[in-house]
């Protein structure tokens, strides 16, 4: 039987996944970020950690009574807009830039003069194109490849660039649609840097021979395009039918819906990916988990969760955020958090906070439903939040139907799905 791996990286660190032919997993393992400066991040320690986790892997595959020349498939998934630019030998020719970097407002306004929407998933001093803008500006050599994070890791496997995702490129501009570069792109970033885009899990060919060798895989070994960590979470968390939907709350909550209907409303936050024959429709909020550790501790959330009563809706409305700014289900920088007023109790307050975040959540879903969005068939719950049961019961009361907590929800395990030909 041959096993498939999936490789997450992760903003943590590195994951990877070995799957069964039937889809079971088999082992996994993770390693570390190398470390890194504060200012400026090396794509080349991307790719030492894949490596330390890629032998780890092959280790515990072989403790199992497998060998590592059993993985006949290979995909990966990284953060969504992490991008470097490199030569033809795949050397980066200057720092890259991650998913959150921000302030790129010379190269947001050249984006704004040219592109013909003003409502493109490009535009904006934060976005994909901005940050390829920046990279190629301050090139230190020659480039030959603009790659995101995935795709650079899937090049080294394979010895070559020039290839990415329909996911990776999306907001870098790409259209999943039409399946190209919009030509103001090409003229803008340059056709020569930008990579050919193909569907996930589109089998990119054989891995290098002697990456290989050095790996303890087998050069037959096949890598195929990837996805973002997100989808990877989703993939592995929600079986891929129309009106499945994910909801996972960590720091922040994100939504996803898998749709048979493009939706993109990047003025509301609202954009989709293309996986399959479907469209996974989702956005973020700023709400979450990192508001109520700003209030309380672990053991704290514990304790005073004991002392709500989920079933009973409190008088209060609070919009749960950390600072002022929101981007889904409303999409306004300007947005202030709503956390008045605060009552004596902290289980009541910590109640309002989750009847608070349950209703974004709610509304969430009834935006994606109301822009012609398929009707929910089942929401999975993912993160942290979905171990807490009286948030749980909370959630269920305000979006009026039960939640499946997914048996599964670590990328890798989807990106290895993806890779196997499971999705």
């Amino acid at each position: 039987m041959t096993l498939a791996l999936g490789i997450d990286i992760g903003t943590s660190g590195v994951r990877t996944a070995v799957l069964e032919e039937d889809g079971t997993l088999l082992s996994s393992a993770r390693a570390a970020h190398v470390a890194r400066g504060a200012d400026q991040i090396d794509a080349r320690h991307w790719w030492e950690a894949v490596s330390s986790c890629i032998t780890s892997q092959v280790s515990a595959v072989e403790a199992l009574g497998r060998s590592g020349a059993d993985i006949s498939r290979i995909a990966i998934d990284g953060t969504s807009g992490s991008m470097v630019l490199t030569d033809a030998a795949l050397a980066p020719v200057g720092p890259a830039l991650m998913y959150n970097s921000k302030g790129f407002h010379d190269e947001a306004a050249k984006i704004s003069a040219v592109c013909p929407s003003r409502d493109h998933i490009a535009l904006g001093s934060n976005s994909g194109l901005a940050r390829a803008l920046r990279l190629r500006g301050e090139a230190q050599a020659t480039p030959a490849h603009l790659l995101h994070q995935a795709d650079y890791i899937a090049a080294k496997l394979l010895g070559r660039g020039g290839q990415s995702d329909h996911n990776s490129a999306l907001k870098t501009g790409f259209d999943p649609e039409a399946e190209d570069w919009p030509t103001w792109i090409l003229d803008l970033v340059g056709a020569e840097l930008l990579p050919r885009v193909d569907p996930v899990g589109t089998n990119w060919g054989a891995i290098d021979a002697g990456v290989a060798a050095a790996l303890g895989l087998s050069p037959r070994a096949e890598v195929c395009a990837g996805t973002t960590d997100s989808i990877a979470a989703f993939l592995a968390a929600a079986p891929l039918s129309c009106g499945a939907a994910v909801t996972s709350i960590g720091s922040t909550l994100a939504i996803k819906v898998l749709s048979d209907k493009r939706i993109d409303l990047p003025a509301m936050g609202l954009y989709s990916h293309r996986v399959g024959a479907y469209w996974l429709v989702g956005g973020a909020s700023n709400t979450g988990g990192a508001v109520l550790a700003s209030f309380f501790s672990p053991d704290e959330l514990a304790s005073l969760s004991d002392a709500i009563d989920p079933s009973v809706a409190s008088d209060l409305d609070y919009y749960p955020l950390l600072e002022d700014g929101e981007r889904f289900p409303v999409n306004d920088p300007e947005l202030a958090p709503r956390l008045t007023p605060r009552p004596v109790s902290d289980a009541a307050f910590l109640k309002g906070l989750f009847e608070g975040i349950a209703s974004i959540e709610a509304q969430s879903y009834a935006l994606i439903e109301a822009k012609g969005g398929p009707k929910l068939q089942a929401i999975y719950t993912a993160g942290g939040a979905s171990s807490n049961e009286t948030f749980t019961a909370i959630r269920e009361r305000i979006l009026g139907r039960p939640l499946q907590v997914a048996a599964q929800t670590e990328a890798s395990i989807g990106t290895a799905r993806l890779a196997q030909g499971l999705i």
